[in-house]
């Protein structure tokens, strides 16, 4: 599996569950409303077993599944025995960065300041989850691919449906959505009908894109 692979998906569905369960009916949620892009998170419970059990069940579907917040070598190296087939980190952990660099599947490495960025590229990143993006929003994107252009930027954290039609049509290679695309208190109640409402919602918000 190669980057566009998974950034010709757009948006990116970053799931905090309290349990694999959860995580695993907030899959089902997104994959209703067209989100396709999975990424489950290490802040979830047992999550390599939910990775593991997610890849099982939609092997041979259009569903991605892949593993978040990475932040030791560890938890990479438990989220690629459990076959996930994206790896995205909060931030540059330098041993972390190895181990997801060496996997097969794309490594998405967290980064701020231009500093960072650089620093992330060379540990092997194939894309840079910018992160928190809403501190600067678009502008600052576009500033930082002024001088790093061919950096492949997922930007994270505060997307909403009109903020992934404002980054994807300024450059990004695709969006990562958490809190808004799958609320912590739906998961927690149940209201899985809320997500997939919501992932229809950001899917209507991805803009037309070549497709070269």
């Amino acid at each position: 599996m190669n980057l566009r692979d998974l950034t010709s998906r757009s948006v990116i569905a970053t799931i905090r569950a309290p349990s694999p369960e959860s995580a695993l009916d907030t899959c089902e949620a997104l994959l209703a409303g067209g989100i396709t892009a999975l990424e489950i998170t290490f802040t979830t419970p047992e999550a390599e077993k939910a990775i593991a059990e997610a890849v099982a069940r939609y092997e041979g579907s259009n569903a991605l599944v892949g593993a978040g917040t990475l932040r030791t070598p560890q938890e990479a190296e438990a989220a690629i025995a459990a076959g996930a087939r994206f790896l995205v980190s909060p931030g540059l952990d330098a041993e972390t960065a190895r181990v997801m660099a060496d996997a097969e599947a794309p490594s998405v490495i967290g980064a701020l300041t231009p500093t960072e960025v650089m620093r992330a590229v060379k540990a092997g990143a194939d894309a840079v989850k910018l992160f928190p993006s809403s501190l600067g929003g678009v502008p600052y994107m576009k500033a930082l691919r002024g001088p790093l252009p061919d950096v492949s930027f997922i930007p994270t954290g505060g997307i909403g449906p009109a903020e992934v039609t404002a980054f994807l049509e300024a450059g990004a290679a695709a969006v990562g959505a958490g809190g808004e695309l799958c609320p912590s208190s739906a998961i927690v109640s149940g209201d899985f009908s809320r997500i997939t409402e919501l992932a229809r919602a950001f899917v209507a918000a991805i803009p037309q894109r070549d497709a070269a």
